[in-house]
């Protein structure tokens, strides 16, 4: 079991998804979520049954950060009547069928003119539980510049940007991704930051979370990861609320593990993004830290703690003492 589980680890550093396992194995489900609001004597507001459907009660919108190497970051200029003439990100709404990465290749050449090769997820938001925006960065590759003669109703025309002051931006939200991506820019993959992520072709039915949750044992001071004993023998996860935050979510399934009195934990990022249009579900894998040891920690549920070798332990603790290691989560109030 401990060679799996530290295999499993392993691909999950890497960016790759979890394909052997049951794709909607959960043991938080919407329905448990239910029962559990029931007893505190709350009327839930989802459906038991709820299921994603894109376009329907769940929307994914894709957003691409391009920075070329004067430290100019790619703008479309809007068209839409409500923000006729601001300046934005190239971003839209993911279509039924495509991937994340197809969405946004087809998002920047319609509303910039250049194609993209996008190599790296940069941040993941999600508003709601049922609004997610997968941010990326990449490399232009090709296309021409999209100018006013182009103009049609994706956007009127497209500018590399140098000072974000000389123009009216749609909205603020994008200057942090756009911060983020200049950062990325001057990195090195994988030394200090993460690895060039993109998602993991892995179908999901619904929106789930994945808990890679990590902590030391005070008596070994070796690190050991959370397993769920439901069942087959996996990582923790959750359906995510769509009348929830995600961090809502999340807290309620750490008192579902650990108790009311759950001790202090923190979410340090996605490790990954599970996404295939075969369905319309998704999985985000979150790392979270205790800092308390583990024999301060009781257990409520069914799960177990299980010691990680020494090299994913060394891997772990390089993820988590770097803020940059993980894909950000963003919850959006």
């Amino acid at each position: 079991m401990s060679r799996q589980v530290d295999s499993s680890i392993l691909k999950l550093l890497d960016g790759l998804g979890l394909s052997g396992e049951d794709h909607d194995l959960c043991d938080f489900t919407i329905a448990d979520q239910n029962s559990v609001a029931e007893s505190q004597g709350i009327t839930p507001t989802t459906p038991s049954n709820f299921k994603p459907v894109l376009g329907s009660n769940v929307t994914y919108v894709v957003a691409c950060v391009l920075i070329n190497d004067d430290d100019e970051v790619l703008m479309m200029q809007e068209a839409k009547e409500s923000c006729a003439g601001k300046w934005y990100l190239p971003a839209g709404r993911m279509e039924k069928g495509e991937t994340i990465v197809q969405a946004t290749i087809r998002e920047v050449l319609e509303e910039t003119g250049l194609m993209v090769d996008p190599k790296t997820l940069l941040v993941v938001e999600t508003a709601g539980g049922m609004w997610y925006r997968f941010v990326l960065t990449g490399e232009v590759i090709g296309g021409e510049l999209k100018t006013p003669a182009s103009a049609d109703k994706e956007s009127l025309q497209a500018k590399w940007i140098g000072n974000l002051q000389e123009i009216s931006l749609r909205s603020n939200d994008i200057l942090h991704l756009i911060e983020r991506a200049q950062l990325h820019k001057k990195s090195t993959p994988g030394v200090g930051w993460h690895k060039n992520l993109l998602p993991a072709s892995i179908p999901h039915s619904k929106d789930l979370l994945r808990l890679i949750v990590v902590i030391k044992r005070r008596s070994t001071n070796r690190l050991h990861v959370l397993l769920s004993e439901k069942t087959a023998i996996h990582f923790p996860v959750c359906e995510i609320n769509p009348a929830k935050s995600v961090h809502s979510t999340l807290r309620r399934f750490m008192v579902e593990m650990f108790g009311a009195d759950v001790g202090q934990h923190r979410p340090l990022g996605l490790l990954n993004l599970e996404h295939d249009p075969a369905s319309d579900g998704c999985c985000l894998t979150l790392l979270v830290a205790f800092r308390a040891p583990l024999e301060e920690v009781p257990l409520i549920g069914k799960c177990a703690w299980q010691e990680v070798s020494k090299d994913v332990e060394q891997q772990l603790l390089s993820v988590t003492s770097s803020k940059n290691s993980t894909i950000e989560l963003h919850v959006v109030r």
